[in-house]
C-alpha cells in the first residue's frame, strides 16, 4: 500500500472536489489493473475495479448516487475486454441491490459486508460469463471458481485500502 501523507491541523482541509475525486479515481485505477501482464490459461485476476467500487459503496453508502455505476462501468468495460454494457448493467444492478439491502437493514458489520461483496462479485462474474457466451466466448462456469475465491480473499484488503483513502480524504 502506498504511504499517504497524513493531514495535520496545519494543512488545509480537502476541497469538495478532492473528496469526490478520490473514490472515483481509485475505482478507475482499480479497473486499470487488467492491463498488468498476467499470463494465465483461465481467468484468475479478480475484478479489482468492482472490488474497489464495492469497497467504497459498502464503506460509505452516501458518497455516490445510484447512477454512478454507469460511467464507472463504462470505464471498466473499455479496459476489461468484456462487451460494452456488461459492467454498466452489472455495476448499476449491484448499486440498486445494495441500496435495497441498505433500506432493509439498519446496521452491518464487516463480515456482512464481506458476504455482500462476495455475492455481488459472484453474481457479476456469472452475468459477465453469460454475456460473453452470448457474444461467442467459450468457457465453463467452473473456470470462474478460482477468480471468485481470490476475489473473496482479496476484498478485506481492498476495503482496508478504501478506508485508508477515506481517512486521508476526509480528516475529522
Amino acid at each position: 500500500m502506498l504511504p499517504l501523507k497524513r493531514r495535520t491541523s496545519f494543512t488545509p482541509p480537502p476541497t469538495a472536489l478532492e473528496r469526490q475525486l478520490v473514490p472515483v479515481v481509485s475505482t478507475m485505477i482499480g479497473s486499470l489493473t487488467v492491463l498488468f501482464p498476467v499470463i494465465a490459461s483461465e481467468p484468475l485476476m479478480p475484478p479489482f475495479g468492482l472490488l474497489v467500487f464495492l469497497g467504497w459503496r459498502l464503506l460509505r453508502g452516501d458518497i455516490w448516487p445510484l447512477w454512478i455505476g454507469l460511467p464507472l462501468g463504462l470505464w471498466d468495460d473499455l479496459f476489461s475486454g468484456q462487451p460494452i454494457g456488461t459492467a454498466i448493467c452489472g455495476w448499476t444492478t449491484i448499486m440498486l441491490a445494495l441500496d435495497a439491502v441498505d433500506r432493509r437493514t439498519s446496521f452491518r458489520n464487516h463480515r456482512q459486508d464481506w458476504v455482500l461483496a462476495g455475492l455481488a462479485v459472484s453474481c457479476y462474474l456469472f452475468f459477465a460469463l453469460i454475456i460473453a457466451r452470448i457474444t461467442g466466448g467459450v468457457t465453463t462456469p467452473l473456470a470462474l471458481v478460482p477468480q471468485i475465491l481470490l476475489s473473496g480473499l482479496i476484498y478485506p484488503l481492498v476495503a482496508r485500502a478504501c478506508a485508508a483513502l477515506d481517512r486521508w480524504r476526509s480528516p475529522r
